[in-house]
Formats: structure tokens, C-alpha cells, sequence
């Protein structure tokens, strides 16, 4: 676990982010101001967010194909208690009862993603016979969302691949380790935007690409499961920022004049603070930790190659261990010029927060993307700590990094894609006072980057509907509304939070202190009803055990006891 002993007691008193008018980040200005009562502009969107495979269920209906995530799920021991999004929410078939649930909360867009393997079965796109390799139930299922969506005036932000690679692709090239995924990603996007542009105008390439290639090809924890230690992550990396730039080109050469729509990624990144800011080595190794972590996919994007930073750590690393070359690929000078500038918008996550300060990693150690950076993470034990031991409260990080998003990628217009917080999956009660709170510091964090000149355009809460935390399983919470997974129809019932942000929404922000003082009591009062049905619950199931269980268990063992004296009886009479 992380030591604490090594922070300073100011850090308690944490630094808060301000405008920096110099070309690089100031790290050590402080500026913690209170909170900021004020509204967002006109025309700001405010959004919840899912994906496919934590979300729609239905893994193997209606001719979908196996996902990576459909085959890891599967293995024993690779998810918390063996959960699988097998079923999930159902959202495959209750998208409308969701949409309902979006209407009532006025939300302004809906952030979901395509499941490839729903498309296309087999992976991939044949030119030839093209009508045995689309699914079109597949097609329908999402024609049918995005109709609805916009019949109730909810945008559709729609994300290409939220990690739910088709497992024959993974069998037979080795997923994202294979240059050629490049091709057959844009493919898959060419479809959609075929069958879904003339309605879809904000597209996502890839959600948290480091998750996909440090986590999945470097550490084993998701899917596809690969543990190619210093080499598997870069590897990833490398053909999904070519990926993604091959189909911002497609979109811009064949469909941009007539479906008038923008493209973008979407990059995940906690906030990386140092631990002494009068320490010129925290303070790199700071830097580090962001350009390793967003960097790593911004910098291409935005500037056309790697960080500096990346290629001189890992290059050295891997001339300590004898290597004739780096393990960081390499970007040819037409791969930079063709990478730079493929980005419409950018969508940012964004949850928590780590204090990093400078540890040396001996080559010794091996090949490691983390042991690459040269820094240790902390966190301050006295930052609250809802229920996932990963993710602290710590609101003005989101600040801090928005601005230096702002600094350092000249102010692109930014979507956050993701922002929420989590609880402990035994908790049933529905008045989520720490997600209420999180919510509104965070957002109100945001509105002072936006006052800050940060070109913040929507807003997104992580997430809509508890769903399958991916390695976590259903273990972490992070839904508005909260998922009974134990009853098959997989009632929603609104957390406490539902009727807070909705408040949020009505007012654009927070017109005065007065009325936002009374949100959170208003949205508690709210919520009693929701916990009375939910209460109900638990007895129905305790029920439908003595029924199903219990009962025939009892009558079972009756029937032997029975036979057994009836022996017994015929033997005393023999």
C-alpha cells in the first residue's frame, strides 16, 4: 500500500489550479480559492455515460460474436467473484425504459458506445458477400437507440471501441499487438459511420486507450489478459494512435462534408500533483506521471509524436538492459505528419488524484512500463474515501489538469467523457450523500477551469446505471440509479444523486448559495421512497429462496427421513 509518512502537513492543504499565462504548466502557483457560485454558458451539455459490454447484456443474442471481454469474463478467476456482463443491465432490451429514465432528468446527450462484435460477428468487413458479415439485428438494435435518443432531443456521443475487441480478431492476429488492427478498426468505423452518421455527429475513436494497452497487454488485469512486460503496452499504444488517426483521416476525406460531424478520442488521466512543489525533482517526476500517462496519447495527437519525456526514459531503460533499440516504437517522419492534428474535440476522464515524487528504478528491475517512469504515487490518508481504494476525492486535481490540458495542447475543446465516483457493492442505501458531494465539487472545479479560459464544452457523469466494472465486476457502484443484479428484470431505482445533478442541469451550474444549500436535503427527501421499494427486495428474494430452495430442500430431506424409519420400523417387525 502507499506510505504515507512522506507528505508534508501543507499538503493538506492542497494547491488548487490557476490559469498559467506562460507556454509551460506553473506548477508552483498557489490559488486555492472557495467555492464558485456561478452558471456554465449557454448551450453547455450535461450528459451520462455507459458502454456496450458493461451495459447491454445480451452477449450472445440476436448473432452478436464473442468479445475479449465475452472470453475473459469466462475464465475463472480473472473477475471479482467470477461476475460476467453476460446479462448486466439488459440494456439490450430495457434501452428504452433508459431513455426514459434520461427524458425525466433533462440530460442534454447520452454517451454510449458501439459494440463491434455485434456489427460484425467474424471481425471483419468483406467487400465481397458483404451481407454474411453484417449483422444487421446488430444494426437495428442501435438504429432503434439513436432514433429514440433524438426523438427525445438527447444527443448521441458515440464511442467506436470501448475495449470490446471480437475475440476472433484477438485468436488470429493477436489483437492490438498486430499492426493490422489498424486496417480492420477502420473498417468497423467506416460502417458506422455509414449506417449511423446522417444522425451521429460527435464520435469517439477509443475510451482510455492506456487502459487498453498497460492493462490489457502489460499487466494482464483486463482482456485480453497479455502480460508482455515493457514491450506489450507500447506495441498497443503505437497502432491505436495510428488507428485513430487513420480514421479521422476516413472521416474527413469521405464523410465530413456530408454528415457536418466531429471526431475525437478519449483519454482517461488522474492528476499528478508533486509531493514537495519547492522540489525541482517532484516536480519533474509530476510531469512525468501525466506525460506517461496522457501524454503518451495527446502528444501524438496533438503534436504529432511521443513526449520527450516518454522516449528519453524508456530509451535509456533500454540501453541499460542491452537492447539495440528502444522498446517505445518509433513514428516515421510521414507517420508525425499524419498523426498531428487528428482530433475535432477531446472527450477527458477524469476521477482522482495521486501526489508522485522521484524514485529511481535500477535496470535491474526488469522491463516495466511503470518501472519506465522513475516515480512513486501517494495519496493523502485524510482525502475521502467513498468505496474504490483507487479512487480519493480530491477535487481540485480536476482543475489543475484541465488547465494544463488548456497550456499544454493550446485549448482544444474538450467533452469530459467520464466523471463520477464509486461505493461499496453492500451498500443499498440510495441517499448517496458522497456522490452528491462529489458531483458538485468536481463540477463546480470545472466551472473555475472554464473561468480560467478552459474550453470546456459538455459535461459527462460516470455513469448512468450501476454496471460491470470490468475486473471489479459488479463489486464497484457508480451508477445515478442504482441495479437490483440479483432480480432477472434488473430494476433501476434512482439514487439520491439523480435528482441533485438533475438540479444541477435546471439551473446550469450554481445560480446562489442558498438554493444549491438546499439541493442536497431536497434530493434526500426524495430518494425515501426509492429506498422503501428497494428494502422490498431483499424480502422477495429471501422469499423466492424459501420458495425455490428452502422448500423443495426441506421436503427432500423429509422424504429421507422417512424412508429411513420406515426401514428401520420394517426391519424391528422382521
Amino acid at each position: 500500500m502507499l506510505q504515507w509518512g512522506i507528505l508534508r502537513l501543507y499538503h493538506v492543504f492542497a494547491l488548487v489550479l490557476c490559469v498559467s499565462t506562460s507556454e509551460d504548466f506553473d506548477w508552483t502557483r498557489n490559488d486555492r480559492t472557495s467555492f464558485y457560485y456561478g452558471t456554465f454558458p449557454t448551450g453547455f451539455s450535461w450528459g451520462a455515460g455507459s458502454s456496450a459490454y458493461q451495459t447491454e447484456g445480451a452477449w450472445n443474442i440476436d448473432g452478436k460474436g464473442m468479445s475479449i471481454w465475452d472470453a475473459f469474463a469466462h475464465k475463472k478467476g480473472k473477475i471479482l467473484y467470477n461476475d460476467t456482463g453476460d446479462a448486466s443491465c439488459e440494456g439490450y432490451y430495457k434501452f428504452k425504459d433508459d431513455i426514459n429514465l434520461m427524458k425525466d432528468m433533462k440530460l442534454n446527450h447520452y454517451r454510449f458506445s458501439i459494440s463491434w462484435p455485434r456489427l460484425l460477428p467474424g471481425g471483419l468487413k468483406s467487400e465481397q458477400r458483404i451481407c454474411e458479415h453484417i449483422n444487421e439485428k446488430g444494426i437495428k438494435y442501435y438504429d432503434d437507440l439513436i432514433n429514440m435518443l433524438l426523438d427525445n432531443k438527447i444527443t448521441p456521443i458515440v464511442t467506436l471501441y470501448h475495449w470490446d475487441l471480437p475475440q476472433v480478431l484477438q485468436d488470429k492476429y493477436g489483437g492490438w499487438q498486430n499492426v493490422s488492427m489498424v486496417n480492420y478498426f477502420n473498417d468497423f468505423a467506416n460502417l458506422c459511420f455509414e449506417r449511423f452518421g446522417n444522425r451521429v455527429k460527435y464520435w469517439i475513436t477509443f475510451n482510455n486507450p492506456w487502459s487498453i494497452a498497460v492493462e490489457g497487454y502489460e499487466t494482464g488485469e483486463h482482456a485480453p489478459g497479455m502480460r508482455l512486460r515493457g514491450t506489450g503496452a507500447y506495441r498497443a499504444a503505437h497502432h491505436i494512435i495510428k488507428a485513430h488517426a487513420k480514421v479521422w483521416h476516413t472521416y474527413d476525406m469521405q464523410w465530413r462534408s456530408k454528415q457536418k460531424g466531429l471526431v475525437g478520442i478519449s483519454l482517461t488521466a488522474d492528476w499528478g500533483e508533486p509531493v514537495d512543489i519547492s522540489n525541482q525533482r517532484d516536480i519533474e517526476a509530476a510531469e512525468r506521471y501525466i506525460q506517461f500517462y496522457m501524454g503518451w496519447f495527446a502528444a501524438p495527437v496533438f503534436h504529432g509524436d511521443y513526449p520527450q519525456v516518454m522516449k528519453d526514459y524508456v530509451g535509456r531503460k533500454s540501453g541499460q538492459q542491452g537492447l539495440g533499440a528502444s522498446r517505445l516504437p518509433v513514428f516515421s517522419p510521414q507517420e508525425k505528419s499524419y498523426i498531428k492534428g487528428t482530433c475535432d474535440f477531446l472527450g477527458l476522464g477524469h476521477f482522482t488524484t495521486r501526489y508522485v515524487t522521484q524514485k529511481n528504478y535500477p535496470s535491474g528491475v526488469g522491463d516495466s512500463y511503470f518501472a519506465d517512469r522513475d516515480l512513486a504515487e501517494l495519496v493523502d490518508p485524510q482525502w475521502p474515501d467513498p468505496g474504490s481504494e483507487w479512487l480519493y476525492s480530491v477535487p481540485w486535481g480536476f482543475r489543475r489538469l484541465l488547465n494544463f490540458v488548456k497550456t499544454q495542447y493550446g485549448n482544444p475543446m474538450i467533452y469530459v467523457t467520464e466523471n463520477g465516483v464509486s461505493e461499496k457493492m453492500l451498500c443499498t442505501d440510495l441517499c448517496d450523500n458522497w456522490r452528491m458531494q462529489y458531483y458538485k465539487d468536481y463540477i463546480n472545479e470545472m466551472l473555475k477551469a472554464m473561468k480560467d479560459g478552459v474550453n470546456v464544452k459538455g459535461y459527462t457523469a460516470w455513469s448512468l446505471l450501476d454496471n460491470f466494472e470490468w475486473d471489479e465486476g459488479y463489486s464497484e457502484r457508480f451508477g445515478l440509479f442504482y441495479v437490483d443484479f440479483r432480480n432477472k428484470n434488473k430494476p433501476r431505482y434512482p439514487k439520491a444523486s439523480v435528482q441533485y445533478y438533475k438540479r444541477i442541469i435546471s439551473s446550469n451550474g450554481f445560480p446562489n448559495q442558498r438554493e444549491v444549500e438546499s439541493w442536497k436535503r431536497k434530493a434526500v427527501e426524495t430518494c425515501s421512497s426509492s429506498n422503501q421499494l428497494l428494502a422490498a427486495d431483499p424480502l422477495i428474494g429471501h422469499m423466492e429462496m424459501v420458495t425455490e430452495i428452502v422448500v423443495p430442500t426441506v421436503c427432500t430431506l423429509c422424504i429421507l427421513l422417512s424412508a429411513i424409519f420406515l426401514m428401520f420400523l420394517l426391519r424391528g417387525r422382521l
